[in-house]
């Protein structure tokens, strides 16, 4: 595909624009927690929407406390991990933990396994802000 017609503000080589360059001169200062927080954040989100159309589809799955917590629970506390203020963070994340073990151990037959990708990102999240911290 040519560029022939492209505006003069449109670079056809990536990562060449200028604001794609402060996205990546932003990330590369950021803390190394950051993008699992991020992770984190984005797996638990797509996992709880998963939970919460099998709540609600044509055959749902048993409304119980584990999948209910999980509908709930697992993006928000994961966005306080990620969007909240540095003294929060690593609380959010070991809450966000026990949010999701606790869930995944209630619903491992349904819905719980979609989590587990969360999980996995949000303790090496933990693991990283620890090591942050000191």
């Amino acid at each position: 595909m040519t560029m022939e017609n492209a505006p003069a503000s449109v670079s056809p080589v990536p990562g060449a624009s200028a604001p794609n360059g402060r996205i990546a001169a932003s990330l590369a200062t950021a803390p190394p927690s950051l993008v699992w927080r991020r992770a984190a954040f984005l797996l638990a989100g797509a996992a709880q929407l998963i939970t919460i159309s099998a709540l609600v589809s044509a055959d749902p799955i048993p409304a119980t406390w584990a999948s209910l917590l999980l509908a709930i629970a697992p993006a928000l506390v994961t966005a306080v991990a990620y969007f909240g203020p540095a003294r929060v963070n690593t609380w959010a994340a070991v809450a966000g933990l026990a949010v999701l073990v606790a869930g995944i151990a209630g619903t491992i037959t349904h819905t719980g396994l979609f989590f587990l990708p969360a999980l996995a990102a949000l303790a090496v999240a933990t693991v990283t802000l620890w090591r942050e911290q000191s």
